[in-house]
């Protein structure tokens, strides 16, 4: 463990949920069904019409809201969570779930599916809370490093149970819809590699670089020199210990310190997952930093972040329990905040949304499997919190609510890129 650090349960304890933690709580006894609880119910039902599921409340009485035969019912243990769902749905049912106040009987990640796929159908008016959420999101040097703290130093031993062999903790790219999570986060790496058209001795920036999978890859198989930059001192401490451990300590270095103390010249910059933890109003100032340190010529680069098609606030619930800060941007966002303003030209946009999904899948399979394991690290709510969390991204990249976008970007007087994609795919 890291001089200064928390265990992983604590840090969970004291930056997740500022409270003690304990397992899910026994459903209580509940008094006849009244009519609040009939109205309740009703209200779900109409408001999710046409979602084929069954909601319950205890053993007394229960709503549909399609006539298709349910992919799962949701079973509501109290009153208070009962109402919760119809005043706040997002915090309702997420904190409902991780407490054991109302439980799922079938298919999760395709109830959360159909449920997406109604929202984007039937979006509803955007609020004002809406939009001052959207405009406020901002997270600043201080704020950035306790947001990272909160979700990626829960320790090296959680993630190590249910990543691949890497610790890559970004979309894979299933290129052989047979290949493993290992495969494909391998030919992950590949694909973006090829997309920046590297040559040996060449010197990358890597913002965000997680456990440093990506640096390492590009120094072993391309010869580049690698500066990594990432504020999480479990991933930190993990990456040197890698780079030293395969000999390339003098080819990568990873620097605790945040992308906007990025200083020297590039001739690629990179960034894999990071632009989602930026803050919408930090832009222009990643747009700022890419510009100061590429190569004024020949220097391109690549960012690859989840998305979406139009701009939405953050789930509240992922706002407090998961992300805090994140902010999920629409392509037109993200291009117009980082790139456009400095003059760079945008080569090359793919969207990887189903590589997503099929990643997730396989996450989702292997949490399960170390479920025990985690309950032991944590406790009971911690499991029920990432199962939600994991389930609820599979079935957003699923339902199309999100999309996972590689944009390939250059100095506008490169005229070294390739013509064609063939590169890519030889």
């Amino acid at each position: 463990m890291p001089h200064n650090s928390l265990p992983s349960s604590e840090l969970y304890r004291d930056e997740v949920t500022k409270r003690p933690v304990s397992p899910a709580s026994a459903p209580r006894a509940l008094n006849p069904a009244s009519t609040f609880d009939r109205l309740c119910l009703r209200s779900l039902a109409r408001a999710l019409r046409g979602v084929p599921l069954r909601i319950a409340f205890g053993d007394t009485i229960e709503a549909v809201a399609s006539a298709a035969p349910p992919v799962a019912t949701v079973r509501v243990h109290d009153r208070p969570t009962l109402a919760r769902l119809v005043t706040s749905p997002d915090l309702g049912f997420g904190e409902g779930y991780m407490d054991g106040r109302l439980d799922v009987d079938g298919d999760l990640v395709a109830l959360l599916e159909q449920v997406y796929r109604h929202q984007l159908e039937s979006p509803r008016r955007a609020r004002p809370v809406d939009w001052l959420r959207r405009w406020r999101n901002s997270n600043p040097v201080t704020r950035a490093r306790n947001n990272v703290r909160r979700h990626y130093d829960l320790g090296n031993d959680f993630y190590r149970l249910w990543l691949d062999r890497e610790m890559v903790y970004t979309c894979a790219y299933f290129a052989n819809p047979d290949m493993t999570l290992e495969e494909a986060q391998a030919a992950k790496l590949e694909h973006v590699a090829r997309k920046l058209n590297l040559r040996a001795g060449e010197t990358v920036f890597e913002a965000g670089c997680g456990w440093g999978s990506l640096s390492l890859y590009l120094a072993r198989h391309y010869g580049v020199r690698v500066r990594a930059w990432n504020v999480s001192r479990e991933q930190i401490i993990w990456a040197r210990a890698r780079a030293a451990a395969e000999g390339l300590a003098d080819q990568v270095e990873f620097i605790e310190d945040d992308y906007r103390r990025i200083r020297g010249t590039c001739d690629a910059f990179v960034s894999v997952g990071m632009l989602e933890h930026v803050g919408r109003r930090q832009y222009p100032m990643l747009g700022e930093v890419i510009d100061r340190c590429l190569h004024p010529s020949h220097g391109r680069g690549l960012l690859h972040f989840i998305g979406r098609n139009t701009p939405a606030a953050t789930s509240a619930w992922i706002s407090k329990y998961i992300f805090p800060g994140a902010y999920i941007p629409s392509l037109r966002e993200s291009l117009s905040g980082v790139l456009e303003p400095r003059g760079l030209s945008i080569l090359d946009v793919e969207n990887l949304r189903r590589h997503y999904a099929a990643t997730l899948a396989e996450w989702l399979a292997r949490f399960e499997n170390a479920a025990d394991e985690v309950r032991a690290m944590f406790d009971e709510r911690f499991v029920r919190m990432w199962r939600l969390y994991l389930a609820g991204s599979q079935a957003g990249f699923l339902s199309g609510s999100l999309q996972l976008f590689q944009v390939t970007f250059a100095r506008r007087s490169n005229n070294e890129m390739p013509l064609t994609r063939r590169a890519l795919y030889q």
